[in-house]
């Protein structure tokens, strides 16, 4: 049986170009559906990328590894992470505590509790030391947003996408600061924005950290980059 009442609500909010992924409040993402509100950004096909990274770097699946998310959002990252390897433990971080909220009930849905912890923190403020860094940091212009999608624009979080005036403000912080938070032989994997690889190579330039492998998305699209620590 159709609900009418509820078909008519959701067609109505799809013709005002909110994405079915938040009528529906599920995306899939790796091997899981994730829980998604208007405070969080829907997971992508091309994040993926990071988790396959993250497999292509680390084979050995038993290793303890410490890994840190910067903005977790959905959790989608961390939880995929720790369902790949059970032994990790996993520091995911966001500044919006309406999608740490989010994180959290998806990290109970998929049993991640225990493997997960959740922080309301800035990552200049982290202290630890990881062996993987993790990140799909907000990397559109201002002007970017503004042209995109209604479906973006208007029902995703600007604090999940705004990179500063050129995108690049959270690669700027990034190379300042991880170093500093990377174990000796670590890794930092993260997504960038089309045509940002050369600004981003520049930045990391005198960071202490390598680019050590470039992946481009199914549109020829340089998406991930990974650095080790020199």
């Amino acid at each position: 049986n159709i609900d009418i009442a509820k078909f008519k609500t959701s067609l109505k909010k799809r013709i005002n170009r909110q994405s079915i992924a938040k009528i529906i409040n599920n995306k899939s993402f790796w091997k899981y559906d994730f829980y998604v509100n208007n405070f969080v950004l829907d997971p992508r096909p091309e994040t993926e990328l990071i988790i396959e990274q993250v497999l292509n770097i680390y084979k050995n699946k038993n290793l303890k590894l410490k890994i840190l998310d910067i903005g977790t959002g959905s959790g989608c990252i961390a939880i995929s992470l720790a369902k790949e390897f059970k032994n990790a433990s996993i520091t995911a971080i966001d500044i919006s505590k309406k999608a740490l909220e989010v994180a959290a009930q998806n990290s109970k849905i998929h049993n991640c509790v225990n493997q997960i912890q959740l922080m309301h923190i800035d990552f200049k403020n982290i202290s630890s030391k990881f062996d993987l860094i993790v990140s799909n940091p907000p990397y559109l212009s201002k002007d970017q947003f503004n042209n995109t999608d209604p479906e973006v624009k208007n029902f995703e979080p600007e604090l999940a996408l705004v990179g500063g005036d050129d995108g690049l403000k959270f690669y700027r912080e990034y190379s300042n600061t991880l170093y500093n938070l990377m174990n000796k032989k670590a890794y930092f994997v993260c997504e960038i924005g089309v045509n940002q690889r050369q600004d981003c190579e520049e930045i990391f330039q005198n960071s202490g950290l390598h680019l050590s492998n470039i992946v481009n998305d199914l549109q020829g699209i340089e998406r991930i980059l990974s650095f080790s620590k020199i």
